[in-house]
């Protein structure tokens, strides 16, 4: 299904389809360390590509300078693109939830739609589903969107996933993702849920599954280091609210994580957790969280905040690298900055 974002969609005014000269901007750059300017220039704000959604999340950049941006709006269960000049559109209905009611009480999870978003080695289009409590990709062509999804990873040790929330792919081609509880009806409380913690894992090509670690009581957005001997992963937990750092071992699993930074006492006076991340050529993370993206260096030093003025789901870099799309709450936008994604 593709309709206009201008358009009335389920009672969502979205905005898609404003000129590059209206877009209006939000935000502001807080700066803790002069650093921060060789990363984001001064006076630099989010722009606003498209609102209206319930809660944008799991941003992926398809194809190069001209290509288009995809992210999910969990609630209403579809997957929307942007692209310069045509605006925003709905790509992929029934993104995660394929409304066949596979639970015995007939209730459907409270967030059913795709999460994290994200290609392959051979381009397809791969989605962290929550109404189907798995990691799946799309069969169809990304030119011809349908939801049409093969399995990539649905259990552990003989158990249903909670709700497989972002990921990330190795070069190895192993991926890497998290499970936290936030697709089941009532979360921890769901009848359901049939993993009684929240896990990272990572699935082989040949479709086995690890466990990582189950220390984390929220695990959310991932992602390597440019060398891909640390993997991030952010905890969402308003009680702990923080960024860890694993050391991958040779053999793909991780070794005995440290907090790389500790938001927790931002929490009551800024909105947001700690979310999805990007991970920009020098090896500094832009990861959602407390007040909007926190630009990290690798040895956790906080440079300083894309600001967003709302909860913050995502980010990641697109267009030709230097451009920080970031999804947060009922928008859409991105920020030009002086880094470089990988």
């Amino acid at each position: 299904m593709n309709t206009p974002a201008c358009a009335l969609a389920l009672g969502l005014a979205l905005t898609g389809c404003a000129t590059p000269e209206a877009l209006r901007a939000i935000g502001s750059v807080e700066r803790n360390d002069p650093a921060m300017d060789e990363l984001v220039a001064p006076g630099a704000r989010v722009e606003v590509l498209a609102e209206g959604f319930a809660w944008s999340e799991g941003p992926v950049w398809i194809g190069g300078e001209d290509g288009f941006l995809l992210f999910s709006d969990i609630p209403p269960n579809r997957v929307w693109k942007w692209q310069s000049g045509d605006g925003a559109s709905v790509y992929l209905a029934q993104s995660g939830y394929l409304g066949a009611l596979p639970r015995p009480d007939h209730v459907a999870p409270d967030e059913p739609g795709s999460n994290g978003l994200l290609l392959d080695a051979e381009g397809r289009l791969v989605l962290c589903q929550h109404g189907l409590r798995q990691v799946g990709r799309m069969t169809a062509p990304l030119d011809a969107p349908a939801p049409e999804f093969e399995p990539i990873a649905t259990h552990w040790s003989g158990k249903r996933f909670n709700s497989p929330n972002d990921a990330i792919y190795h070069s190895s081609g192993d991926l890497y993702f998290t499970d936290p509880p936030y697709g089941l009806t009532g979360k921890m409380g769901d009848p359901e849920k049939e993993i009684d913690f929240q896990g990272v894992y990572r699935v082989t090509p040949s479709g086995d599954v690890t466990l990582l670690t189950s220390a984390m009581s929220r695990p959310n957005g991932i992602a390597f280091s440019p060398d891909e001997r640390t993997l991030y992963v952010a905890n969402s937990d308003p009680v702990r609210a923080l960024w860890m750092a694993f050391p991958v071992e040779d053999d793909g699993t991780i070794g005995e994580g440290r907090v790389l930074f500790d938001a927790t006492p931002m929490v009551p006076n800024l909105q947001g957790l700690p979310d999805g991340l990007a991970v920009d050529q020098e090896g500094h993370l832009f990861a959602t969280g407390p007040g909007g993206v926190l630009v990290l260096t690798p040895n956790g030093h906080h440079l300083g905040t894309i600001l967003t003025g709302r909860p913050t789901s995502n980010c990641t870099f697109g267009g030709d690298g230097s451009t920080l799309y970031i999804t947060a709450d009922d928008v859409v936008g991105r920020v030009r900055v002086l880094a470089s994604g990988l």
